[in-house]
């Protein structure tokens, strides 16, 4: 199979570009380096450095003709959407309204899509959340991954393109970029390496359900062949406050230090945890890494990149 994969220089996308190629999928990337890295790019694979806005996208897909769109490439911080929610909207809306347009001009099959199941929900009314819980997304970002999923449905009816939906819980682990995406263990795992104390923000009773990375490649693997049009929660059903976080990560590299706390961030949710039990039930998908060894893979990565 031929798949185009947005966004695969950054964290998620890589790994699953890695995964596809050793399926013995061939791979083709898109992604503009703003928050990808140029190293995480497999050599197998062919690169187009370009935008998912870009008029020009078509001329990848003229010439690729992929069978599979899996698309990762997004503005995914939350607190940068609320502050310039039209750059939310350009990327996460209009960007993949231009992939789309090419996926049905040019005959894809299927379009897996990266949405998020933190943000989707809002303020959960139970716990953990299934895909059934109402859908009250409480910023930009959230918003315009609700708004695609709505326009991925519009496509199937009206044009007969698959997909398949991932909401994602918090996602951790290898090549999470600490400077230019979303995400606490690798913040926190980069500052316990170079001896640096960590901010905990308010109290650190806030929860996220944390997923370790090949468990979503796990997931993106099973959408290549099932789940055609369907919506799947991906998390853990385990929720972690940042406290009990923060212990996971210290144990892991090796040190003492005590907590320090931060006032609170506004708008900040409380709690979010997801409930798998749908994907677990229809493609037989769990989660198979606790954070007692997904943290400690994740801080020897950082560990051998700050020693390099």
């Amino acid at each position: 199979m031929k798949i185009l994969i947005t966004g695969a220089a950054g964290f998620i996308g890589s790994h699953i570009a890695d995964r596809y190629l050793q399926l013995g999928h061939e791979v083709i990337i898109v992604d503009n380096l703003i928050t990808g890295q140029r190293e995480n790019i497999p050599a197998k694979a062919r690169f187009y450095e370009m935008d998912i806005r870009d008029e020009k996208l078509s001329t990848v897909f003229q010439k690729e003709k992929p069978d599979l769109v899996n698309h990762h490439a997004a503005q995914m911080d939350v607190r940068k959407s609320v502050a310039d929610p039209i750059y939310d909207a350009q990327v996460n809306v209009l960007g993949t309204l231009n992939l789309l347009q090419n996926c049905i001009k040019y005959n894809v099959e299927k379009f897996i899509f990266a949405s998020t199941g933190g943000a989707i929900y809002g303020e959960q009314d139970y716990f953990p959340a299934d895909e059934k819980h109402p859908l009250r997304p409480l910023s930009p970002y959230g918003i315009t991954k609700l708004t695609t999923e709505k326009y991925l449905y519009f496509y199937q009816q009206s044009y007969g393109l698959k997909y398949t939906i991932l909401r994602y819980a918090n996602i951790y682990g290898p090549r999470q970029n600490p400077h230019g995406e979303a995400g606490v263990v690798a913040i926190f795992s980069e500052r316990l390496l170079e001896g640096k104390q960590p901010l905990i923000n308010g109290d650190g009773l806030q929860t996220r359900d944390y997923v370790y990375v090949g468990d979503v490649v796990n997931a993106n693997q099973l959408a290549l062949e099932k789940g055609d049009n369907k919506i799947y929660n991906i998390g853990t059903g385990i929720e972690t406050n940042v406290n009990e976080l923060f212990a996971f990560l210290t144990k892991a590299v090796g040190i003492h230090m005590a907590e320090k706390h931060a006032p609170v961030k506004a708008g900040e949710q409380r709690r979010s945890v997801l409930s798998s039990k749908y994907i677990e039930d229809d493609l037989g998908w769990k989660p198979s890494l606790k954070m007692g060894e997904g943290i400690p893979k994740t801080v020897a990565f950082f560990k051998n990149k700050l020693t390099k």
